[in-house]
């Protein structure tokens, strides 16, 4: 496999986290992580109550079949519960590119490690399946949380979108961080890096 198919269910696991496709039947297993306070912070579209995560995941649902965008639920398998989402978007088999992000947990899913093995699911996948050759991701200049723990498996730092967005105040505009992982860094070092943490940590 080489290309990735978005009518295809893929189920990415380990012994600890699987990912499988977000479907609108999860709106009730996500509803109560997705109250949780300051959770959306830093995203543009929110996610919190009823109305919006049904929106939320009817709108990546939407995108999955109009091949823009991949989400994937993922679901803690040592706390046999779902712990929130993540995605590939703005693919192209032809440049060998994908993004990977619009990722969130629960806040008693984070910190314990889950992210990384998130990660290293979705990084074999893209690399080794898809056969690509960068992963993308973005994060607002200002979630400190989410760039250090996107340096933390591996990712660089590259480039600024400059004034991007709204603020969170709405008072002026914000800046966006890029970073990303290229095949050869997953092939020589962050794969074993990130394998390691996963088995000394977690």
């Amino acid at each position: 496999m080489s290309e990735l198919d978005f009518s295809k269910d893929y189920i990415l696991e380990n012994d600890l986290v699987r990912l499988s496709p977000l479907k609108m039947e999860h709106v009730e297993s996500l509803l109560d992580i997705s109250a949780e306070t300051n959770l959306w912070t830093y995203f543009l579209e929110k996610g919190n109550g009823l109305e919006n995560l049904t929106n939320y995941i009817s709108s990546t649902v939407h995108n999955r079949k109009h091949k823009k965008e991949y989400p994937f639920i993922v679901f803690d398998k040592i706390k046999n519960r779902y712990a929130g989402t993540t995605r590939f978007y703005e693919y192209s088999k032809e440049l060998k590119n994908i993004k990977l992000g619009h990722t969130w947990y629960g806040k008693s899913f984070r910190g314990t490690g889950l992210n990384k093995h998130t990660k290293y699911l979705l990084f074999e996948f893209a690399f080794e399946k898809l056969k690509v050759e960068r992963v993308g991701f973005g994060a607002h200049a200002e979630n400190k949380v989410s760039i250090a723990a996107m340096k933390g498996i591996g990712c660089k730092e590259e480039d600024v979108l400059r004034n991007f967005m709204p603020s969170l105040n709405n008072t002026g505009r914000a800046n966006i961080i890029l970073l990303s992982v290229l095949k050869e860094e997953w092939d020589n070092t962050i794969q074993f890096k990130l394998k390691n943490k996963l088995t000394n940590t977690d």
